[in-house]
């Protein structure tokens, strides 16, 4: 039983890519890059209405199917979204992930569209409401507003401290979750698109 268990258990994490454990669901984003006349921009999406958080502004993105990479999750939803071919767009690298507090990862994945691929930009109107691009030295200029709320442990009555060897009294954990916000031509970019586009601007040459 022993060698059986440790055979099990190296065929297990033998190769494994560690994830955010317990997580649900892991999600991917492209953070789309493309050249304008006065610099580079970030393209955004507005969530078509009839969506879950509809009216947000985000990245393209979504669900990683089983299999599938951060970059071909990102490069896939892009194309479905604006229909970008993935042929026009340069993959740069991966920025920092997010681990949400509901319980799933977020993966950012940087690249530049091409001009051509740009031009071939047409939104699904079934899941995009709007696009519209926005100048990094806009980012990196100009601080966002910095808002955040708390993470307050609730605990349920009958837990059973004695049992486990804490007192009533015991501390537990808090935490607190960043919302920067920056207004731009009348869109928010706000929450985890701002914080991804924050870490972005961040690794900009002064």
């Amino acid at each position: 039983m022993r060698g059986r268990a440790l055979e099990a258990l190296e065929r297990s994490f033998r190769g494994h890519e560690p994830g955010l454990l317990g997580a649900r669901h892991c999600y991917a984003v492209l953070c789309p890059l493309v050249e304008r006349p006065d610099g580079l921009h970030l393209i955004f999406e507005v969530r078509a209405a009839q969506l879950s958080q509809g009216g947000e502004v985000c990245f393209p993105g979504g669900r990683m199917e089983p299999g599938e990479t951060p970059e071909d999750c990102a490069l896939r939803e892009t194309q479905e979204e604006l229909s970008i071919p993935r042929a026009e767009i340069r993959l740069l690298g991966t920025p920092d992930f997010i681990a949400n507090q509901a319980g799933f990862l977020l993966r950012p994945v940087l690249g530049l569209v091409s001009q051509a691929g740009f031009a071939a930009l047409r939104p699904s109107p079934a899941e995009v409401a709007e696009v519209f691009t926005a100048p990094l030295d806009f980012f990196r200029e100009t601080p966002p507003e910095p808002w955040a709320y708390e993470l307050l442990p609730s605990v349920p009555e009958d837990f059973p401290y004695g049992p486990v060897g804490i007192p009533r009294d015991y501390r537990w954990s808090r935490g607190r979750v960043e919302v920067p916000v920056w207004y731009w031509q009348g869109h928010a970019v706000w929450g985890m698109t701002a914080r991804m586009t924050r870490d972005i601007v961040s690794r900009l040459p002064e």
